[in-house]
This record gives C-alpha cells, structure tokens and sequence, in this order.
C-alpha cells in the first residue's frame, strides 16, 4: 500500500495562481511562496454580500487507532466541489510536536490530502517560526526590562509570560533563566510552552487584521508588579515590534487540494492546551470567496468543538450552519474496551457498549442549535454487519449518517456524505453559555453540559487565580479549558461517557491578548514530551525526497 507521502509526491500539482482563480482571487492578491504555495494579501481580500455557510468537522474522542478526521473533512471539500459548490477549506497548520512526536504528519491521508504536504507538515510559509520569534522576544524584552532598572517595579517571581519553542521537549516544562551573575540577567523560574499553546498563537488566531493584532499583542498580560498590579505588552512598548515580526504571518496560507479546491492552512493551535482552531481570518477569507466553507476543531465535541462555538463564533460574530462528527467502527470498539491489537476482528458487542461516546458528541453538538451528521470514515477491516449496526443505529437515535471512504477515494468517497450534509443545514447557531455571567458560571457549564461532571473542584491555586481575575475585571472573558482529548473527564482512562465525575481545575491563567482565561484540569501539559518510539525517527531524505511523513 502506497504511503501517504508517496501518493501526494506523485501528484501533479497545480500552479496556485490557477488554485486561485477557481474562487476569484486575484493575482494581485497573491504573495507567491515558489509555484505551489502562497500567502493571500489580507489588505487586499474582497467582501462579499452573500458570504460562504461555515459547515464544522469534529469527532468523537480519539484513540490510538486514529479516526481521520482531518482526511473525512478534506476529501468532504473536494466532494462539495464536485457536486457544483463553490468549496474552500480552512486548516489548522500542523506544528512540529506532533509532527516528530506521535503523528508523523497532519495534511490528511491518502488519496484526501492539502498539498504539498510535505512543505506544509514542516517549515511551511514560516508562520510558526514568525510567532516563536515574536513570543521570544517579548520574553526578552521583560527580562532586559528588568535588568536595566525595573522602571515598571516588576516582581522576578510572579513574571507570567513563558518561552515556547515547536517541539515536544519535557525537559523546557522547568527551568532556571539569567543564572550566572549580576551581567547575565535576574535568576528567573519559569517555564517553556509549545508554540502551538502560546498565546501569541491564539492572538494571531483570533485577530481581525494588522491593527486589531496590534491592540491584541498591547494587551498580553506578561506578570505583576510588587504592588500587584499587571504588567502589560503596551506597558513595555513592545507591540509595534512584534507585529512587525507577524505581519506577513498574518497573511493566510492558500495550497491545494489533491481534488484541487482550494485551501486556507492558517495558525495551530492545539484544542487540549489552547482553543484548537485555524484562524479567524482564514475563516472569514474563505467566506469570501467560496459559498461552502469546512473548517476544523482539534479534537472531539468537549474540546475543540465546544471553543469554535465559544470563543471563536463568539468574537467572529458569525453562525454554524452544520456539524459533521467524524467516527470509525474501530474507535467504537475501542472505547466498548477492545485492545488496539484486536480492533480489526469484527466485535458487535463491544461496538454497542462503545457507541455511547458517539452518541455523546451527537447530543453535545446539538446543543449549540445545530444538526450533527455523523460521518463514519470507513477502513477495509470494518464488516457489514458492524457497518449495518450504525446504520441501525443512527436510525433509533434520530441522527443523519453517512459513510465515507476518501483515504482511497478523495472526494469521490464522500458524495454521500456531502448531500447528507447539506440536507442538514440551519440557519443559526448559538454559544453554550453566557460569559456575562462569569468564569466560574462558564466552567461550571461546561463541565456539566459538555462532560456530564457532577461538580466543579479548584485547587487553591485556581481559588487565588479567581481573585486576580475579579480584581482585574477579567471575570466575564470567555473560558478555554486545557483537559485531555481522550475522555469526557480529566482522567485519560474514562472512556466512553462517564457520568457523575469531578472536573478538577487546578490553574486559571488570564489570556487578556486573546481574550479568553485558559482553565487547566488534571495534568494537561502545556509542554508535551516525545514517546519512546517518536515519528522522527521514520523521517528520512532519501535521493532528495522527504520520507517517513505518514
């Protein structure tokens, strides 16, 4: 079977100026990065009348067996294309965590994949280098602030901004900056967060345009003086530079489809440690110019889904007109206990006990004033009978399905799926909860709504961090919870659908850039470390040729 990495390097790829044109971008929009590849001049991106319906792909809780949901979505675009719609897909850019730590690449699979994927798993455009930079050199900034005087009284021990760095490296989650005497700076605890968790991220993430960018960066909260008042960005004068690190970064990303629709790949956040969307740019560029617009959250319905609809519909102002959940029968049958090794013997009673994490995600969705279409991505392991118990299924519980079979269909293997989408579509979608109310009213929420928990426990940590919050009016910003993607609780272990368990809040950080307060549970990371075995080492140039990428 051919990998995923030789199918895409095999691929004639189209020149993006032509990419273009298929949506009516013009040329002198473009800002070409070689033939393939280019970035789209926000200030010079036409406004529509009539702009694109959102149509959002999520799925259900993962598992070692992977569900594809970025592969459904892809191959889903280019379906929507063939059945006469004008499509576009906004991406989240991959980092380089996952893509040398357990995932290998981040493009789609197979014969549904953004190309050239090998560019895009990797350096790219540059963007995430652009923000690393720019979130640096803050860090740089406060330090040198405080080594030249402390004009500002900045308290050393309560400075909140971290470093990051795009790579999962546990050894950065603690240490020890400005050792070696008065001339190498103040001895500093504090820690590294990964690229893709840092707030710049989610500043470029949820910003409107250069200014708005701007104002955004001046508004970062990087610690506290002696007096315990925060310390801004603007208060160090620090937001014209790093904008001018990000303002090509701001642009969004446009590649290709193996279909050839187009395709916006545009910021990276995680949707475990950060609110897991491309940006809101990329979004609304592509209503622009297409009638169609998929996008993507990280995650399943409890994560990434849940902050698409309460945070970024929220501060772009715009609706969801339909959802898709992407399963697998083998996800199924995992969750109803099977071992990895076993998921591909066919098994209906674990597949029926398992089905109560889809049908959770289903009921999540609709929460948010929207019809779920369950998309069930299809491997050759899967047997008729269980394909027929989700067929039945999803007749008794009320909800739309289709299959889909794109990794070796592309688009083809979603036509089904395509027009039971827009069978499904609604005119409006709505937030889970009303931030005016406050965090602990949104936490509380959320973690009874979304993850059914019975209560809500704060550590006195997040108890001391609620008063910071209140003190500086910072209570009624919207909540971005940090908590493990393999369960509906805070322990990885629960699968399936818990009911009646504990949600454990253990920090509460203030993103005032972003707009939002970052609520860590369990023992999410914000730092992620590789595993025994990571992906890199199956990466290899080989001839000139990238390989190993999936």
């Amino acid at each position: 079977m051919l990998s995923d990495v030789s199918i895409a390097q095999a691929h004639n790829l189209e020149p993006i100026t032509d990419i273009a044109k298929r949506v009516g971008i013009d040329d002198e929009a473009l800002i070409p990065y070689g033939h393939h590849m280019a970035k789209v001049d926000l200030s010079k991106i036409r406004k529509s009348d009539t702009p694109g319906k959102i149509i959002l792909v999520t799925g259900v809780s993962p598992t070692p067996a992977g569900e594809g949901k970025s592969t459904v979505l892809i191959g889903l675009t280019d379906a929507m294309a063939k059945l006469g719609h004008k499509a576009m897909v906004a991406l989240r850019e991959p980092s380089l965590g996952p893509v040398m730590g357990i995932k290998g690449g981040a493009a789609g699979g197979g014969y549904s994949q953004v190309v050239p994927m090998e560019n895009i798993n990797l350096h790219f455009t540059g963007d995430f280098h652009a923000i690393t930079s720019a979130n640096n050199t803050l860090a740089a900034l406060i330090d040198n602030h405080i080594q030249q005087g402390n004009a500002l009284n900045i308290d050393p021990r309560r400075i909140t901004w971290q470093r990051c760095l795009d790579v999962n490296d546990r050894s950065l989650r603690h240490v020890v900056t400005g050792l070696g005497g008065p001339k190498q700076g103040v001895p500093t605890e504090t820690r590294f967060t990964i690229t893709a968790a840092s707030e710049i991220m989610a500043v470029l993430g949820l910003a409107t345009d250069l200014e708005d960018l701007k104002a955004r960066i001046a508004n970062l909260t990087v610690g506290f003086t002696y007096d315990d008042e925060p310390v801004t960005a603007g208060d160090l004068g620090a937001q014209g530079a790093l904008s001018a690190l990000l303002k090509d970064a701001i642009n969004p990303n446009l590649v290709q489809t193996l279909g050839g629709t187009p395709a916006l790949i545009h910021g990276g956040p995680f949707a475990n440690i950060a609110h897991g969307c491309n940006t809101l740019i990329a979004t609304t560029t592509a209503q622009q110019y297409a009638d169609i617009v998929l996008t993507e959250a990280g995650f399943g319905s409890d994560l990434g889904a849940e902050k698409f609809f309460d945070i970024k519909s929220r501060y772009g102002n715009f609706d969801v007109a339909g959802t898709v959940i992407v399963t697998t029968i083998r996800s199924m049958k995992y969750n109803g206990g099977v071992a990895r090794e076993d998921l591909t013997n066919e098994n209906l009673e674990a597949l029926k006990s398992g089905i109560v994490n889809l049908e959770r995600h289903v009921e999540n969705i609709r929460k948010f004033g929207v019809k779920p279409v369950v998309a069930v991505n299809l491997f050759t392991s899967d047997t008729e009978a269980e394909r027929e118990f989700m067929r039945q299924w999803a007749d008794q519980f009320g909800v739309a399905l289709a299959e889909a079979n794109v990794w070796a269909e592309g688009g083809d293997g979603a036509i089904q799926l395509a027009e039971t989408v827009l069978d499904n579509l609604v005119e409006s979608s709505a937030p889970l909860y009303d931030n005016d109310k406050g965090v602990e009213a949104a936490i509380e929420t959320i973690a009874r709504e979304i993850y059914h928990a019975d209560r809500v426990e704060y550590s006195n940590q997040a108890r001391k961090d609620l008063e910071t919050i209140k003190k500086n009016s910072w209570y009624t910003l919207p909540v971005c919870i940090s908590k493990t993607q393999y369960s509906f609780s805070d322990d990885p272990k629960a699968l399936g659908a818990p009911e009646g368990h504990t949600l454990h809040v253990r920090e509460l950080l203030p993103r005032t850039g972003a707009g939002f307060i970052v609520a860590l549970t369990g023992a999410v990371m914000t730092m992620p470390g590789l595993g025994k075995k990571p992906a890199a080492d199956g990466i290899d140039v080989i001839d000139g040729k990238i390989t190993g990428l999936f």
